[in-house]
C-alpha cells in the first residue's frame, strides 16, 4: 500500500472565524497566560515586575508603559499593533487569533483578501518587504512555526538557512511601519525524490535535511515547497503574497514547476482552491494526534492557470 493510500480523503469545512474580539489589554493578557500555560508569577518574572502589577494590568486598573509594550511584544509574540490598539484608555476593539498570529479590526476583514484583487495589484511596490537576513529574522520564523502547535513543520536553523541561500527570491520578510516582524515567506527548493517521499508520506517535513535541498535552477521541474507564508493582518498578507506571486509570474524558468504546501491553517483552504492548485491528501489522523483545529492538507500544482487567466 502506497503512502497516499494510507489516508482517507475527507474534505473538512471549518467553521469561521476562530478570531476572538478583544476590548482590553487585560483580557488579552489573561488569554495569553491560559493558552500558554503561564502563571502570573512567571509572567511577572518575564516582565521583571511584581505579581501585583500583572494583576492590575489584567484587571485593567493600569496600562502598560511604552517600554513594557515592547517587552510584551517580545515576551508574548503578539503583534505590536494589537498591543498598541488595546493598551490605551480608549481601546480599539481588535479581533485576534493566537494560533495564526493574525488580527483584524472587524469580522469583515477576518478572512484572507480576495485573490483576484491581489493579482490585479501584483506590481504594487512596498518598503514593507525585505529579504530574510538576520538571525533574529530566522528566530521569528521558528517562533511563528512553534506557535502553530504543528510539529510537522521544520524548525531546523541549518535547513532554513540553506533554503534562504538557495532560494532568496522567495525568502521574504514583511515588517510593520516600525520595522517589526509582521510575517514572512519561506520556501524549500526540494529535490524531486524528496518531494515524492513527502507526497507519499514517507518523509515528514520536520525531518527534511539540507541533503533534500537543491539549486532549483538545475532541476527540471523545480519543486517550490512552501514551508510557510503568513502575515499578522490582511494588509501585510497582501504585500507578502503579492511578492511571491510576482516571482512565479515573472520567473524566466520553464513554467513546468511544482508548487506544494502542507497546511493546517483553516484560513488558507479557500485561497489554495482559488489559486488553482489541487488537493492531494488530507490527514485526519494527524489532526487528532496534534489536536489541530483542521487537518493538514497537501496541495500541489502551479499558478500558471490563475496568473494567465
Amino acid at each position: 500500500m502506497s503512502g497516499c493510500d494510507k489516508k482517507v480523503l475527507i474534505l473538512y469545512q471549518p467553521t469561521l472565524p476562530y478570531m476572538k474580539k478583544y476590548t482590553s489589554i487585560g483580557e488579552l493578557l489573561i488569554d495569553y497566560r491560559e493558552l500558554s500555560d503561564v502563571s502570573q508569577t512567571d509572567l511577572a518574572s518575564s516582565f521583571d515586575v511584581d505579581v501585583r502589577t500583572i494583576l492590575r494590568w489584567e484587571k485593567n486598573q493600569t496600562l502598560l508603559k511604552p517600554d513594557k509594550e515592547e517587552e510584551m511584544a517580545a515576551i508574548t509574540f503578539i503583534p505590536h499593533q494589537v498591543i498598541r490598539n488595546l493598551n490605551t484608555s480608549f481601546a480599539i476593539p481588535t479581533y485576534y487569533d493566537f494560533d495564526l498570529r493574525k488580527y483584524s479590526l472587524s469580522t469583515l476583514s477576518n478572512p484572507l483578501p480576495d485573490i483576484n484583487w491581489i493579482k490585479e495589484s501584483i506590481d504594487t511596490v512596498s518598503n514593507k518587504i525585505r529579504p530574510i537576513e538576520t538571525e533574529k529574522d530566522i528566530n521569528n520564523i521558528i517562533r511563528y512555526t512553534l506557535a502553530q502547535k504543528d510539529s510537522l513543520k521544520s524548525i531546523s536553523k541549518i535547513v532554513i538557512r540553506e533554503a534562504i541561500r538557495l532560494l532568496p527570491e522567495l525568502s521574504l520578510l514583511v515588517v510593520d511601519e516600525q520595522g517589526n516582524y509582521a510575517g514572512h515567506s519561506l520556501y524549500f527548493p526540494l529535490s524531486l525524490e524528496a518531494y515524492q517521499q513527502i507526497k507519499n508520506q514517507e518523509l515528514m517535513e520536520k525531518d527534511i535535511t539540507t541533503d533534500h535541498l537543491v539549486n532549483y535552477k538545475d532541476q527540471s521541474p523545480p519543486v517550490f515547497y512552501c514551508h510557510s507564508i503568513t502575515a499578522d493582518c490582511n494588509e501585510n498578507f497582501f504585500f507578502i503574497i503579492g511578492a511571491v506571486l510576482k516571482f512565479y509570474r515573472d520567473s524566466p524558468l520553464d513554467k513546468n514547476y511544482i508548487y506544494a504546501i502542507i497546511t493546517s491553517r483553516y484560513d488558507s483552504y479557500e485561497m489554495n482552491k482559488d489559486l488553482g492548485v489541487q488537493l492531494i491528501w488530507e490527514d485526519v489522523i494527524q489532526q487528532e494526534n496534534l489536536n489541530l483545529k483542521v487537518p493538514p492538507r497537501l496541495y500541489e500544482g502551479s499558478f500558471n492557470g490563475f496568473l494567465n487567466k
